[in-house]
């Protein structure tokens, strides 16, 4: 395919546009990922303690 110089400038911009975006997201996508694994860190603490409640109670009667 013969390109004129203005299409093959915005075909080279999109080439390099292109992986940079990905990476943008994949970042994005791993932090999104990252925090939400806190969020669900700090709720598994926060059943395991209601867990250990409920058993002393049941034990204590």
């Amino acid at each position: 395919m013969n390109f004129s110089g203005n299409q093959a400038a915005i075909i080279d911009v999109l080439f390099t546009l292109i992986p940079i975006l990905i990476v943008a997201l994949l970042l994005r996508w791993v932090r999104i990922i990252r925090v939400n694994s806190e969020i669900q860190i700090e709720q598994n603490k926060e059943i395991i303690s209601l867990l250990k409640e409920i058993k002393e109670k049941n034990n204590v009667n």
